[in-house]
């Protein structure tokens, strides 16, 4: 029986975690209630912010009997078998994205939670924010005839945050390729709404220093004949969020005079940068104060008779006579979406739109994309 609020157990405290705390403490229908990592500063901290429950190992919370759903947050490489003990604990699942690192995986996942009688969720991708499900609203309404194309382009500082050694590493899942190929790939499937039929794409490493995928450039295929672009930087050079008036990614307000602080920020011990700056750290800080809707950068999708361009505060529509901006309000809880999701799948059994099969196909994208740069052809997924 699920409890009114869902009591919600984080499985690592770092980055991603972070992210989703003013989600999980903002809205009313969840609870934080227990919480595992293997650094001891990180659980006394969790413990003070959040008086509730912290262990140092995935297996004992996950054994917890007080808890619904399992916030799956440890690094990628952990995802699998974190979300598989979870789900044969008797828990629901909510994974961050990329659901895992192999298809097998993945199966492996799906698997254990249609054993474990539970449901999995994949997330936060940004497919979930608000102005991109305007975006396929708009579309599924019909006034503007089938999706034909879409362009999708994000310049970020993504590389030059630090990192951990197997952030850098492609085979433990690091790179821009896992880690935000996750985002463009899902928002690009949720508003072509079909399936990819072949993928050809290009990847860019261009730095010793940080060797691993720092950009791509791929086209998308999908089976009813509609294709999309996605282009993605991570070198810290341009910044697209100045296509968004300054929004960023986490829907505040950023200073383009900070240009080269990812770069400069890392000067020094890149370890021990991280380590302060994750939660439970010395220089641990949350997220600013959203003022609009989180976005991954431009977004234009073209249908027969209008383009779509979701942005942080609606759509904007261009049709064959106007342009007009379809407001949304601003978000009361950030990333209220994932929430809504959970709490449909967890309370009222709906089947969740970012399940382990959606997932899953967005993940064998991700991997077409690293195999078609590396033998240099169009690959089907």
């Amino acid at each position: 029986m699920i409890s009114n609020p869902i009591r919600i157990g984080i499985a690592g405290l770092g980055r991603a975690f972070s992210l989703m705390v003013p989600a999980f403490t903002l809205d009313p229908r969840v609870e934080i209630v227990a919480g595992a990592d293997p650094r001891p500063e990180a659980r006394s901290k969790f413990e003070a912010d959040f008086g509730a429950k912290a262990f140092d190992s995935v297996e004992k919370l996950a054994a917890e009997p007080g808890i619904d759903v399992v916030y799956v947050a440890t690094p990628h490489q952990f995802h699998a078998a974190h979300a598989i003990a979870a789900a044969a604990a008797g828990k629901h699942v909510l994974v961050e994205k990329p659901m895992a690192l192999s298809l097998e995986e993945c199966r492996a996942m799906i698997a254990a939670a249609r054993n474990g009688g539970v449901q999995l969720l994949v997330g936060h991708s940004h497919s979930f924010d608000a102005p991109i499900l305007h975006a396929r609203r708009l579309i599924d309404s019909g006034r503007f005839g089938r999706v034909r194309m879409v362009s999708a382009l994000n310049y970020t500082d993504f590389l030059y945050r630090p990192r951990r050694p197997e952030e850098l590493d492609t085979a433990s899942g690091g790179g821009v390729v896992f880690n935000q190929a996750a985002h463009q790939v899902d928002i690009a499937r949720l508003l072509a709404g079909g399936a990819v039929a072949s993928v050809n794409a290009m990847t860019g490493a261009w730095d010793a220093s940080r060797p691993t995928e720092g950009a791509y450039s791929c086209q998308l295929r999908f089976q009813d004949g509609c294709f999309a672009t996605l282009v993605y930087s991570g070198y810290a050079h341009f910044d697209s969020d100045e296509f968004a008036g300054w929004i960023g990614e986490m829907g505040a307000k950023k200073d383009p005079a900070a240009y080269g602080a990812a770069r400069r920020a890392l000067q020094g011990d890149e370890m021990r940068a991280k380590n302060e700056r994750n939660f439970g750290g010395p220089r641990f800080a949350p997220p600013a104060g959203q003022q609009a809707h989180q976005h991954f950068g431009e977004v234009i999708v073209s249908c027969e008779r209008a383009d779509l361009r979701p942005l942080p505060n609606g759509v904007m529509v261009y049709d064959d006579g106007e342009q007009r901006l379809e407001a949304l309000p601003p978000p009361r809880v950030p990333r209220a979406e994932v929430i809504d999701e959970l709490h449909e799948a967890v309370v009222n059994g709906r089947a969740p739109l970012h399940g382990g099969e959606w997932a899953m196909a967005t993940l064998e994208v991700c991997l077409a994309i690293l195999r078609s740069a590396r033998e240099r052809k169009e690959v089907v997924p």
